[in-house]
C-alpha cells in the first residue's frame, strides 16, 4: 500500500507573496516555483512500481490534478494510468500555493522523490491522522501490513487545462 505526506505544521515561510508565485506560462498554463526543466517524462506508475529506483532522483511526472491540500495550497495529487494511483507533489508550506480550481487540470512537475518506510504502528497512526485532518473513513483494521510514503518534493510544476 502507498501513502502520501500531508501538510507541514508550524508557521509559513514564503521568499515571495502567495500572489506572485504563479506566472503565465508560454504553454497557456501557470508556471510555479522554478517551472519544469527537465524534458523527459517518468510515468507515475513505473515510479510507483519501484519507488527505491528513484529515491533521491529528480524526475518530471505528468498527469491530471485529482486533488489540492484544502488548507495551505501546498501539496496536489497526481492521477496514475491505473485506478487508484496517486502521487503527491508537496512542497514547503508558502513555497508555492496551488489553487483549488487546479483540481481536474493537467500538471506537469518536477521535483526529488522521497520514500519513507513506515512501520505498521506508524502506518495505523498515518492512516488516522490523515482521517481526522481530510475528514475521511479510517478503518484500523484495514492497515495489515507497513506501508511507503512515496511523494515528490516539488521544485516546479506547469498547470493547465488539458493536456
Amino acid at each position: 500500500m502507498l501513502l502520501l505526506a500531508a501538510c507541514d505544521k508550524g508557521p509559513t515561510k514564503s521568499s515571495a507573496p502567495a500572489a506572485t508565485v504563479a506566472a503565465k506560462a508560454s504553454t497557456g498554463g501557470d508556471t510555479f516555483g522554478a517551472g519544469v526543466t527537465l524534458p523527459d517524462t517518468v510515468a507515475i506508475d513505473k515510479l510507483l512500481a519501484d519507488p527505491n529506483a528513484f529515491k533521491g532522483q529528480t524526475v518530471r511526472v505528468e498527469g491530471m490534478i485529482t486533488d489540492v491540500c484544502p488548507k495551505r495550497g501546498c501539496w496536489f495529487e497526481l492521477a496514475g494510468a491505473q485506478p487508484g494511483q496517486k502521487l503527491k507533489f508537496k512542497v514547503t508550506d508558502g513555497e508555492m500555493v496551488f489553487p483549488m480550481d487546479a483540481k481536474g487540470k493537467w500538471a506537469v512537475a518536477q521535483g526529488q522523490v522521497s520514500v519513507r518506510e513506515l512501520s505498521l504502528e506508524q502506518s495505523r497512526e498515518y492512516a488516522e491522522y490523515q482521517a481526522k485532518e481530510y475528514h475521511m473513513p479510517y478503518d484500523p483494521a484495514s492497515i495489515t501490513q507497513p506501508t511507503l510514503l512515496v511523494q515528490l518534493d516539488g521544485t516546479g510544476a506547469q498547470i493547465r487545462d488539458r493536456k
